[in-house]
């Protein structure tokens, strides 16, 4: 309850150094426009529009699945934008709680809608003829076929996606994020990727039963993390959470929320994708497995 009670006093403060401009935290939340950041997401949003429209003169397609992709990206890159440029990042330097809806945000919002458009080929029409011809061959040589093949496996970029969010949760690692900002970019780098990596073997590689399994076994290793990190007697982050009293928290109360936010919210997003894959799988395998999907390389 006394943590509850200090989530809904957390976001009082908030909405108060927003309005009023005497309040410690100055008169506005701030955006930040990394460009190391925002320039990828904007060249990366161009590129996709302009091979939309490509594909759209010239694709067969439905344009309703055509339209359908275009949502899930566009939301998707949106979302991750706001993720890392919008005042939630700015607040997420002054305080754990919104640093770990951030990470939620780009690892289990942002990256499973971006897999979902299936954007690669979108992107590569966007390119010059000649660079798109050259990255179309780079993507089809062995080596990157290898590679994929090996870090797209379930287990693989299980691994993978586990092994960075424990790794940068480690508090020396989380620490140096708030202190440096080529460590902080760095651990955004990793999340998102390995997350892409990991959604896109759940979605589009592995069965759905096994898919499942994955999500299950993600969501339960992250609701143990969580899990430690908000039962921990003491504050064990200690730059993260050095700003908590300038927002009404203790050092504690603002670990504990960040621990109880990749616990419930993060580890529900998790089942409910793992209980929709168990659905989809038990329709599939009642009607003789005709709706069970094939694996598609990149």
């Amino acid at each position: 309850m006394r943590t509850l009670t200090a989530f809904i006093l957390l976001f009082l403060q908030v909405h108060a150094a927003s309005a009023h401009g005497n309040e410690p935290h100055g008169s506005r939340l701030p955006w930040t426009f990394d460009a190391w950041i925002v320039l990828p997401i904007v060249v990366t949003g161009a590129l996709y529009a302009m091979g939309s429209l490509r594909l759209w003169q010239r694709s067969q397609k439905p344009a309703k699945i055509m339209l359908r992709s275009s949502l899930f990206f566009w939301i998707g890159l949106l979302t991750l934008f706001l993720a890392l440029a919008s005042p939630l990042h700015f607040m997420g330097e002054h305080l754990f709680t919104f640093h770990m809806i951030e990470h939620e945000i780009v690892m289990a919002v942002a990256a499973p809608l971006l897999v979902l458009a299936r954007p690669i080929g979108v992107l590569l029409w966007g390119l010059p003829r000649r660079i798109r011809r050259l990255f179309a061959q780079a993507l089809k040589s062995r080596l990157v076929r290898n590679t994929w093949d090996m870090a797209s496996r379930g287990s693989s970029a299980t691994g993978l996606h586990g092994l960075a969010i424990w790794a940068w949760h480690a508090p020396v690692l989380f620490d140096a994020t708030v202190t440096n900002i080529a460590v902080h970019r760095l651990q955004h780098l990793s999340f998102f990727l390995t997350a892409i990596v990991f959604w896109w073997s759940v979605i589009w590689r592995c069965s759905r039963g096994l898919g499942a399994w994955h999500l299950f076994v993600t969501m339960l290793h992250t609701s143990v993390l969580g899990a430690l990190i908000a039962l921990a007697p003491n504050p064990v982050y200690r730059a993260q959470t050095r700003m908590a009293p300038e927002w009404g928290l203790t050092p504690l109360e603002d670990q504990q929320l960040a621990g109880i936010i990749m616990w419930v919210p993060g580890g529900i997003i998790y089942a409910a994708a793992a209980l929709w894959m168990l659905a989809v799988w038990i329709h599939g395998a009642s009607r003789g497995g005709v709706h069970e999907h094939r694996y598609h390389p990149l």
